[in-house]
């Protein structure tokens, strides 16, 4: 039986653990480290008080403020709002389920240009709903808050695709035996369904987060790119190229991908702890 197994080891056409680990680091070190590497080495030409001076500048200081401040704030109102949907596409049959299950998906095939101009037309104060909402003096296009809107748009797949397989996963028998044992609906919601949807409700809005902070074509034409009020970092960064302040713009990027490394890496850990918890219990 062990020479079976050997053989099977030594002559099986899919690749061992050395190989496929290679392969792995050579492909990552190609895409993903030596391009960080060469944004870390640009960045470098400055010594530390130009690199600290640039990217606490108060320019900087506000666009920062307002690319993490708004892809927070969107990714939570889609952890929210892309749960809901999530539910109603898994748990609710309605005539034209698969139209709006397709539907979600939209953000993914857009452009995002495309995805921009769409939503400045309609939040203009001469758009669809700009007009409704003028009268109230309430502006969407051209301030932070068309940011903010542009950000719920393209993130709002993210939450819904991620959670969406782990309600289809979910045995309807664990609400059954819930409610035969007295526990109301909210109870059931929140001791039986709620512990096995958080690790993938955290990821959704970890993706929805990532890529919130990165941003750039849905953005720039809803957020009227005013310097210190709706200026992104990414077009912060794009404005330092085309003045040809390259290591002022490698700064910004490296701040800028500590910081959401970071992050990520702290959401990560969460979401493991959350997972392990319940996968103990």
């Amino acid at each position: 039986m062990s020479a079976k197994i050997s053989g099977f080891r030594q002559y099986s056409v899919l690749p061992g653990f050395g190989p496929a680990m290679g392969f792995t680091l050579t492909y990552l070190s190609a895409i993903v480290l030596v391009p960080l590497a060469a944004l870390f080495l640009r960045a470098a030409g400055l010594d530390w008080t130009a690199f600290w001076g640039t990217v606490s500048s108060p320019r900087v200081l506000a666009s920062l403020r307002l690319s993490f401040g708004a892809s927070l704030a969107a990714a939570l109102v889609n952890a929210l709002f892309g749960f809901l949907v999530a539910w109603v596409l898994v748990r609710y049959p309605f005539p034209g389920r698969k139209f709006v299950d397709a539907l979600v998906d939209l953000p993914f095939a857009l452009p995002t240009a495309v995805a921009g101009i769409a939503l400045t037309a309609i939040y203009a104060p001469n758009g669809w709903i700009g007009r409704l909402l003028d009268p109230y003096g309430i502006k969407v296009a051209f301030t932070p808050t068309g940011i903010f809107v542009a950000l719920v748009f393209i993130g709002l797949p993210f939450v819904v695709r991620t959670v969406q397989p782990i309600l289809e996963d979910l045995d309807a028998e664990l609400e059954e035996a819930a409610a035969s044992l007295g526990a109301s609906r909210w109870i059931t919601f929140w001791r039986v369904l709620l512990p096995a949807l958080w690790p993938a409700l955290l990821t959704g809005f970890a993706l929805a987060f990532a890529r919130g902070i990165g941003e750039y074509g849905s953005v720039i034409f809803i957020a009227g790119n005013m310097p210190m009020k709706s200026e992104i970092v990414p077009l912060l960064i794009i404005t330092k190229l085309e003045q040809y302040d390259y290591a002022g713009a490698a700064s910004i990027a490296v701040l800028m991908l500590v910081l959401a490394f970071t992050l990520m890496l702290v959401i990560n850990i969460l979401q493991a702890r959350l997972q392990g918890r319940h996968l103990g219990k």
